[in-house]
């Protein structure tokens, strides 16, 4: 099934990389957030809750939800409160917070990841011509705005990339791909499945932690598995490495799609394709996995997009 683009716009390396003071921050803040500090918290005013956080957006007009039937842990709630933990990661075209979304007087609660894209006036990430081909522009206005990179059009642009995450990420999960799930988009604003810890402790980048040889075998397969998911759609992830691979208690998950590729409609589609095949299996080999080539795995995507 090829995935489009088909939401307009409503208004390095992973998510994880601060260091550890931060995590410790955010995991003593988030243990002062139980459900009965919440109760005792002082009452909401009228007009928003308590100074520094925010009601939660989930239901705010213009919101783009996730596909259904959206996981029990997703609170939806009218009630429910935003917090902010923190900064968890600045990247080159978005920083990523840690949220803590609650509701008040129950153990209603969720960790989420959110995403907050930059417009291409502030990210250091500019090479996306060859990653954009194929993909589709609605509105006359919105494609000449974007080819001649008016204010507009930068503005479009970066809000684009969020649309794009959203929808990739949206499409996989209900696939039944190793991907976080997409709560919502408001704007620029992606809000997605937290992969880590309860308390705050993110799940470690491939290329972070040590592993045994079984664990490499099964962790490369379940890396297969997930290219295959992509190649199923027509879809490369575009910039695949270890670093937006993560490992949560030996399973691996994939993140950081934005940028994910047509194969059939971007005439770069199948290099691709190839370049993350070669990068998967050129990390896995040089750790000592024996079965990972990148001619064999290219073959088994080829054939899974339909395109052999």
């Amino acid at each position: 099934m090829a995935i489009t683009l088909e939401h307009t716009l409503p208004r390095k390396h992973d998510l994880f990389d601060l260091p550890g003071s931060d995590d410790m921050h955010r995991r003593d803040r988030l243990r002062r957030r139980t459900a009965q500090d919440r109760a005792d918290a002082p009452q909401l005013r009228l007009d928003g809750p308590p100074e520094g956080d925010r009601w939660s957006t989930y239901n705010d007009t213009g919101t783009l939800h996730g596909p259904q039937p959206r996981p029990d842990w997703v609170v939806d709630g009218a009630a429910a409160i935003d917090y902010e933990l923190g900064l968890v990661k600045t990247g080159k075209e978005a920083d990523v917070f840690l949220l803590e979304r609650a509701i008040r007087e129950t153990d209603r609660s969720t960790l989420l990841a959110v995403k907050r894209y930059r417009d291409l006036d502030h990210r250091a990430f500019r090479r996306d011509n060859a990653y954009l081909e194929g993909r589709v522009l609605r509105e006359t206005r919105q494609r000449r705005a974007a080819a001649n990179r008016s204010r507009f059009g930068r503005a479009l642009l970066g809000g684009q990339w969020a649309v794009a995450e959203f929808d990739v990420l949206g499409a996989l999960w209900a696939s039944g791909a190793p991907v976080p799930y997409p709560v919502q988009l408001v704007g620029t604003e992606l809000v997605m499945e937290w992969i880590g810890d309860d308390d705050g402790t993110a799940a470690p980048r491939l290329a972070e932690t040590r592993y045994s040889t079984d664990e490499l075998e099964s962790l490369w397969h379940q890396c297969i598995e997930a290219m295959t998911f992509l190649a199923r759609a027509h879809l490369a992830h575009g910039d695949l490495s270890a670093y937006n691979l993560l490992v949560d208690g030996g399973r691996l998950v994939m993140i950081d799609v934005p940028q994910a590729v047509d194969i059939v409609t971007n005439p770069r589609g199948i290099e691709f394709l190839y370049r993350d095949a070669r990068n998967a299996a050129s990390w896995f080999a040089s750790h000592g996995v024996a079965s990972a080539d990148a001619e064999s795995v290219m073959g088994e995507l080829v054939a899974a997009a339909g395109l052999g």
